[in-house]
């Protein structure tokens, strides 16, 4: 019943952003994507992690994602899970996970999303941004979260990350991560975030959510 009453709410809030959401690369973005490693993802695979946001970030979305999981220094993304879609949807999907990507994997990317987002907070930190307080909640949250990772329909981590904390922390990030985990853990996080986030909008009732080809 939960799910039959969300769906249309769902539906309702993200298709505008699935029909505004078509490519803008340009001839300069293409460039720069297919020159670099993309974080251990394929070389010259474009759009791997989504074409780049470069406006202004969210900050309203990126504190409300630290107070699901948790908070600065302590974030843990299975609790934001849990607090976004509530626990009986949560676990379903962690245990669907792991039984796709095994144990190890997930491990991995439960550590990394970890460390992704405390270090992000603390770049933000350092460069004197201010985080405004909390304010969604719940499937609002996760409605608002998808919907800033939505490029053509289709998610991508890459995506959000630039729009809740800007590219240039989000690239930050990335590299903090492939220097304290390797390349291969950071695609590892994104291929999993990818997913996952795939999966909680289709389990909320948001079928049109596409799944992004690096998976």
């Amino acid at each position: 019943m939960f799910k039959k009453i969300l769906a249309p709410i769902l539906m309702a809030a993200l298709l505008p952003a699935v029909a505004s959401a078509a490519p803008t690369a340009t001839v300069a973005t293409a460039g720069m994507m297919s020159g670099m490693m993309m974080h251990g993802m394929p070389k010259g695979q474009m759009g791997a992690d989504g074409i780049p946001y470069l406006g202004a970030p969210n900050l309203e979305l990126a504190s409300s994602l630290v107070a699901a999981g948790g908070s600065p220094e302590k974030f843990s993304i299975v609790t934001a899970l849990r607090n976004l879609a509530g626990k009986k949807i949560a676990n379903a999907e962690l245990l669907k996970l792991t039984r796709q990507f095994g144990p190890g994997k997930i491990e991995s990317f439960v550590k990394v999303q970890n460390f992704a987002v405390d270090e992000a907070v603390r770049d933000a930190t350092s460069a004197g941004v201010k985080f405004p307080a909390p304010r969604l909640t719940g499937t609002v949250l996760a409605v608002a979260l998808t919907k800033a990772g939505l490029e053509g329909g289709t998610y991508y981590e890459g995506v959000m990350l630039d729009h809740v904390v800007s590219h240039k922390i989000h690239e930050a990030v990335m590299d903090a991560i492939d220097a304290q985990y390797g390349a291969k853990a950071d695609a590892n996080y994104h291929r999993i975030a990818d997913q996952a986030h795939y999966d909680l909008a289709h389990a909320l009732g948001a079928k049109m959510v596409e799944l992004a080809q690096y998976h």
